[in-house]
């Protein structure tokens, strides 16, 4: 970094903005958006950040940096995305190339357009807005904004207004509790937001206010005023400063884990845990952290085959299945962190073994977040002086490292390893829940695996079936199969009306199951 450079960043405000940095020619390289500006340029220079081969490339060519401060961190993300479309940085170019892009679908030629995400456009007649490289933050963006110009987000549309809309942040367009015309005009307010044209918009909302109240019009107007309050407003909401301060712990993680285990720093851990309940529905998780944060794009899931209660056995299989060669379009992770103690590392290090695949693999027991690491097996080398603070101890043929708590590599490890055990949870109960509404369907002649799996998929539990009216399940599986199940539910009850309508269809709604 040259000296100019050095001097003119120490007048970089505290404050959310866009920035670009330029080469010798004084052409833009890239350009990025900050939260705090003065926190995130600087990062780019500091000796003590791991960066990628192609960051350093990029630092190694900047000569000089420049802003545009904004009034908001939305403001930050939709102009970042304008300036990009506008110079084409070459940087932008290679440093997401590995990252899928986000677009905002706007289909305008709709008589109530839904607003929805994509990351293929396509020549459908639709408007598109992006790209956008943060999807997370651009989704967060588009619920604050929601609140100022509701939208609808429906694909397919329900034939009664959705909860959105008792919150007021659907317009009720499943009702045409507004006329597609008006619906249009809150989707160009929107639209100019999105474009970057902020000012105008409340120059043009503040215009519409005023001339609502010289006509007396004055719900208009308080509709207006509330609009240009909650736009002002949106300068205080953080979009996406918590994960740029994250990135500074997950930096720190990521370099103290490299440096405790003696690896490069790891860019992909797959953590693995086991679910079941007595030794039945027993299932797998796989998630992964990239650069240290969720991926749940690559995470996948396993039903075990191994029957009964073995920990030590489905972790094998697991891992077996994981590294068969068969699953080639995954990518290779830098380390494994393993749920459980020396039981579950040792087996998972056997499947490894067996495999013939090289790849660093550490546990992580639950009692004290103590890590497991094997002497010669897991491919790590312990080295005691990166953490002085670290309890090291042996025990047969591995080392137990307790960290302080408040370690930033306890605090990957651990959110790592709550994740994996979510994950397996989340699976392991929607296997029983299906388990459960099987057997119980089992017992009730003429209907079949098909017919049952049509039920589970519907109506997700028994509960749902019966409490689904008549029509509903006739829907599902057609009058002859429903009238075998509608037999069985009365007979269940004891009811003498087998065939009747529920109270659901003679005027009070039945109720259905959760997310139906």
């Amino acid at each position: 970094m040259n000296t100019k450079l050095a001097e003119k960043l120490k007048t970089l405000p505290a404050v959310p903005g866009v920035y670009f940095h330029k080469n010798a020619k004084g052409d833009i390289i890239y350009v990025g958006k900050a939260a705090i500006l003065r926190n995130r340029v600087r990062q780019y220079f500091q000796d003590s950040r791991v960066r990628d081969a192609k960051t350093d490339v990029l630092v190694g060519e900047i000569a000089d940096t420049d802003w545009i401060v904004v009034e908001s961190e939305v403001d930050a993300l939709f102009l970042e995305s304008e300036m990009i479309k506008r110079y084409k940085p070459r940087y932008n170019i290679l440093l997401m190339d590995d990252k899928s892009q986000s677009f905002i679908r706007i289909p305008m030629n709709d008589p109530y357009p839904s607003i929805t995400f994509t990351r293929q456009p396509l020549d459908d007649g639709a408007e598109y807005y992006g790209p956008y490289y943060n999807a997370f933050a651009v989704k967060k963006a588009l619920r604050y904004l929601r609140k100022v110009f509701p939208y609808s987000t429906h694909t397919v549309m329900p034939q009664r207004v959705c909860l959105q809309y008792h919150l007021g942040l659907c317009p009720g367009v499943e009702e045409q509790k507004i006329s597609s015309v008006d619906y249009k005009k809150t989707l160009r307010k929107l639209i100019m937001y999105l474009k970057g044209e902020r000012v105008l918009l409340i120059r043009q909302l503040e215009a519409e206010m005023n001339a609502a109240a010289k006509h007396q019009e004055f719900e208009l107007a308080a509709r207006r005023r509330n609009q240009i309050n909650n736009l002002r407003a949106l300068q205080k909401q953080i979009l996406f400063s918590d994960r740029e301060f994250m990135d500074i712990s997950k930096d720190q993680a990521l370099s103290g884990l490299s440096a405790l285990l003696g690896l490069p720093v790891p860019r992909r851990i797959e953590g693995y845990d086991i679910s079941h309940m007595s030794g039945t529905n027993n299932v797998a998780s796989m998630v992964v952290a990239t650069n240290g944060l969720a991926d749940k794009a690559e995470y996948r899931k396993f039903k075990l085959r191994i029957p009964g209660n073995n920990d030590f056995a489905h972790m094998n299989e697991v891992i077996l299945r994981r590294f068969s060669g068969t699953h080639l379009d995954w990518p290779k992770p830098d380390l494994l962190l393993i749920d459980g103690g020396k039981g579950q590392l040792g087996a998972a290090l056997a499947a490894l073994e067996e495999r013939g695949v090289k790849i660093p693999a550490v546990g992580l027991a639950k009692r004290l977040e103590e890590i497991v690491i094997h002497k010669t097996r897991s491919g790590v080398t312990l080295n005691p002086g990166a953490y002085p603070d670290a309890y090291i101890t042996e025990n047969d043929d591995f080392y137990v490292v307790l960290l302080p708590k408040d370690a930033h590599i306890v605090k990957l490890v651990q959110r790592i390893r709550d994740e994996s055990h979510r994950f397996a949870v989340s699976y392991h109960t929607v296997l029983k829940r299906k388990g459960q509404v099987a057997s119980q369907l089992e017992g009730i002649t003429g209907v079949g695996p098909a017919t049952r799996k049509k039920l589970i998929q519907s109506f997700g539990s028994l509960r749902g079936v019966k409490n689904a009216s008549r029509a509903q399940i006739v829907a599902v599986i057609g009058e002859g199969k429903t009238k075998i199940v509608w037999q069985h539910i009365a007979a269940a009850h004891g009811k003498n009306d087998v065939g009747a309508e529920p109270a659901g269809e003679q005027g009070e709604n039945p109720v259905l199951p959760a997310g139906r």
